[in-house]
């Protein structure tokens, strides 16, 4: 029986269909082909696979891949002038494969890295004798803003700096792997990772080759297991939350993302506040103790009061509370100074001094030329120090005159001297990345084509040593530009498989079944930010749908006359420009607003937010902003009007159908009945005005959507007391003040201070007065001023809420 990894089983014809054009440059790694021009066994299976396909149904399943990151809502942020702007996950659909003892291999090789770079961070913020002994320039360090002084002495919870780290690898032309740089302060790309599986899997679902991949999951377990246990040793009710810079971040989807995977908390800088040295979250119950923070905030960001003092992002205390030993931190604060390019320059010795051994996986050829000594080695020597096209110098230098550069410069390609290096750039500045980087397939308008690649490796600290995830993620150079590996340049992300001779077991996040153990889990806590954006996001939808109604209603009457001058028209149009919108738009800016912050609203929890409540949000926006281009006033925006309000009435049946009922699902409900409830006294004060033009009470009736109710229910035309009975009183009717109150009511009696000693808390008491006086009414009692004077009531509501609980 042949060899599953065998070459043989890839079918002649298949090099000639689809790698016919597939040339990896002379002297260039090749992760398909080995250097005697074969197909490397791991590719064998997937090679087949597009064998058997057309290039038409090759293309349905990159798309197939697409439509799934688009579904899911992947996206990463691309710096320009507009901070929120997104784009979509750029996947190259074909992963790079790598066998099971190579990844061994270079798991083994990194773990030594990550030992080494931990004992540099214990020296560097604990005796300094790496640069007291001079193994470290002392300027090298103090003058980078990564080095963070008050960190000096601090000891971290657990003992240790260092728990997630990623390396940038790639592989030089003999073969080997070298590191290209170091992730050590809040590394990226993990949850991606996730993602460009799922992905992959759509496109590849074939089971031979599936079965031998090894799995993604077991890595994020032992990771999430290794911070539980760092909190739970800081105490009982301690949990654990992933920090975050804000949804304005590159990565924001993907932290979003990596706590709904491992169920943590995502928390801002403002969630989090410190108490006699202990870290708490901000939550609709009081404060809460948090033991550990996975960051994703740079370092000195982290802390105001001794860290940076124009962070916004940060949180005053964080340090304090480390200084005490009340907080575990994933990574240290003061950990980006290992990130230094400079630093790779130092330790190969440094490992000797530390470990007694090289460097098992070298880094890229370095020379740090910042010194005065470094730069009269470097003066003197010159014409002998080699260099190779890895070469990489930082910091300014001077070269008695021949040439005076400052900044990061690398190799060219060539190898040589520094001297003859110096003398081919004629003074100016080498300023990207072009190390000699093996080549990977890509499909590249319908063939198959070799791009340049790096692999991001991430390992994480557990009880058990350093846990490596098995693959799931390459940086890809984009075509016309090798050295183009970055998103933000243009670069896209493959998936990486790590390839076993074997079957591999299947793994998950959950526990193994224990037979009469089974205990449900609470939902957790809801920080007060969280419980705020919830309670807008309803408010905001609520406004958007009645801005809709309005719009509407304004153009179904535009329609049926020619008298730009009918006091109906005026009055409405009246009405929209008081609520900030120009009625002489057919989608004004102003509904476009509402959308958009009700979006925002809904972004600033996308790990508490569905899916597809967050996929409806998105096409409803899309889908108004077309139609600001396309609509003409009349009946066309009518009917523009009328798609909005079903795709609106899809993201209100998503979320009331399907979002578990738990806090934030009564907060964004409140927020909802409450915009209503004063929505609707707005419309009665304005439209059922006895000295309203004729028709008001028809548009009241309308753009609460009750036109069928009011026919069946008074079977006359409409007038001021079966108008307001309908939208007022009625506690049947979704669309009255009463039934919204009422609402009001019982959600108010599950959040937190409903009950204050046996009597009603300060909501319920505002609340209860409001309901009954309604429920009493008769419609003539409801006079111009018993409206305002409700309206002013729910106001009242709002800002009770807001200082009970989500401040």
């Amino acid at each position: 029986m042949a060899d599953p990894l065998s070459p043989l089983t890839v079918p002649p014809q298949a090099v000639a269909d689809y790698l016919s054009g597939y040339h990896p440059a002379p002297g260039v790694a090749d992760e398909l082909f080995d250097t005697e021009g074969h197909i490397r066994p791991v590719w064998a299976d997937l090679v087949a696979t597009l064998h058997q396909l057309t290039p038409e149904q090759i293309a349905a399943r990159f798309e197939q891949g697409n439509q799934y990151l688009r579904d899911a809502g992947v996206y990463f942020r691309q710096y320009s002038n507009d901070p929120l702007q997104e784009r979509d996950w750029p996947l190259s659909h074909i992963p790079v494969i790598l066998h099971e003892s190579e990844w061994a291999g270079i798991c083994d090789a990194l773990a030594q890295r990550a030992d080494l770079l931990e004992l540099v961070m214990a020296d560097l913020y604990g005796p300094g004798r790496l640069v007291s002994e001079g193994h470290l320039p002392a300027d090298l360090i103090a003058g980078s803003r990564e080095w963070l002084r008050p960190m000096v002495g601090i000891a971290p919870v657990g003992g240790h700096f260092l728990h997630l780290l990623a390396f940038e690898i790639g592989r030089s032309p003999d073969g080997s792997w070298f590191v290209l740089g170091d992730r050590t302060q809040a590394p990226s790309g993990a949850g991606f990772a996730l993602e460009n599986r799922m992905a992959t899997g759509r496109i590849f679902p074939e089971r031979v080759t599936r079965a031998r991949i090894q799995r993604l999951a077991g890595f994020f377990g032992a990771f999430r297991d290794a911070i539980n246990g760092l909190a739970r040793a800081q105490g009982r009710g301690s949990g654990a939350a992933i920090l975050t810079p804000g949804i304005s971040n590159d990565t924001y989807w993907e932290q979003t993302y990596i706590a709904r995977y491992l169920g943590m908390m995502l928390l801002e800088g403002e969630d989090l506040l410190v108490e006699n040295g202990r870290a708490m979250v901000r939550t609709i119950d009081g404060p809460q103790p948090l033991g550990v923070l996975w960051r994703r905030v740079d370092g000195s960001f982290a802390d105001p009061l001794e860290l940076d003092g124009a962070s916004r992002i940060g949180t005053p205390g964080m340090v304090e509370a480390l200084r005490q030993g009340r907080l575990g931190l994933v990574n240290a604060l003061g950990s980006g100074v290992l990130e230094m390019r400079a630093m790779l320059a130092f330790l190969p010795r440094i490992s000797k001094i530390l470990t007694g051994a090289p460097l098992a996986m070298p880094n890229i050829a370095t020379w740090w030329c910042g010194g005065e000594a470094e730069r009269a080695h470097v003066r003197d020597n010159a014409a002998q120090m080699l260099i190779g096209p890895a070469f990489s110098c930082d910091l300014p230098f001077d070269l008695g005159g021949a040439s005076a550069l400052g900044g990061t410069f690398r190799g060219d390609g060539r190898h040589g001297t520094i001297a003859e290096w110096l003398e081919a750039q004629a003074g100016q500045l080498v300023g990207q990345e072009a190390v000699t980087l093996s080549t990977t397939p890509v499909w590249d308008e319908g063939r198959i084509q070799p791009r340049p690649m790096t692999v991001r490796v991430f390992a994480a600290r557990t009880a058990q040593g350093w846990r490596f995830m098995p693959g799931g993620y390459a940086r890809i150079g984009k075509s016309g530009d090798a050295t183009a590996l970055a998103m933000q340049r243009g670069g896209s992300v493959a998936d990486v498989w790590i390839l076993s001779d074997q079957d591999v077991p299947e793994e998950t996040l959950a526990p193994p079944p224990q037979v009469g153990e089974f205990q449900r889990q609470s939902p957790g806590i809801l920080p007060s930010r969280a419980a705020d954006n919830l309670f807008w996001l309803g408010r905001y939808v609520e406004r958007g749908e009645d801005v809709i109604r309005l719009i509407r209603a304004l153009h179904l009457r535009l329609a049926g006359t020619d008298n730009t001058a009918d006091p109906l028209l005026t009055g409405l149009r009246t009405y929209l420009t008081e609520l900030g919108v120009d009625p002489d738009l057919p989608v004004p800016a102003g509904l476009l607003q509402r959308i958009a912050t009700a979006r925002g609203c809904a972004a600033q929890v996308r790990d508490r937010f569905s899916v597809d409540g967050w996929a409806a949000l998105g096409d409803l926006e899309r889908t108004a902003q077309g139609m600001a281009a396309t609509a003409r006033p009349g009946d066309d925006t009518a009917r523009a009007m009328s798609v909005l309000l079903r795709k609106m009435a899809g993201f209100s049946g998503l979320v009331h159908e399907n979002m578990y009922r738990f806090a934030g699902w009564r907060f964004l409900s409140f927020g909802r009945a409450l915009e209503r409830a004063d929505a609707l006294a707005a419309l009665l004060l304005r439209f059922a005005d006895i000295a309203a033009p004729v028709g008001s009470f028809d548009i009241a009736v309308e753009v609460a959507d009750s036109v069928i109710t009011h026919q069946r229910r008074y079977r006359v035309e409409t007038g001021r007391d079966t108008v307001v009975d309908l939208l007022a009183l009625d506690a049947d009717n979704p669309r009255a003040i009463l039934f919204q109150i009422r609402r009001l009511r019982a959600l108010a009696e599950d959040l937190p201070g409903a009950d204050d000693h046996g009597r009603p808390g300060p909501l319920l008491t505002a609340l209860l007065p409001l309901e009954a006086e309604l429920r009493v009414a008769l419609p003539d009692d409801l006079t111009a001023e018993r409206l305002t004077a409700i309206r002013a009531g729910l106001q009242n509501l709002s800002e009770i809420l807001t200082a009970s609980c989500l401040r």
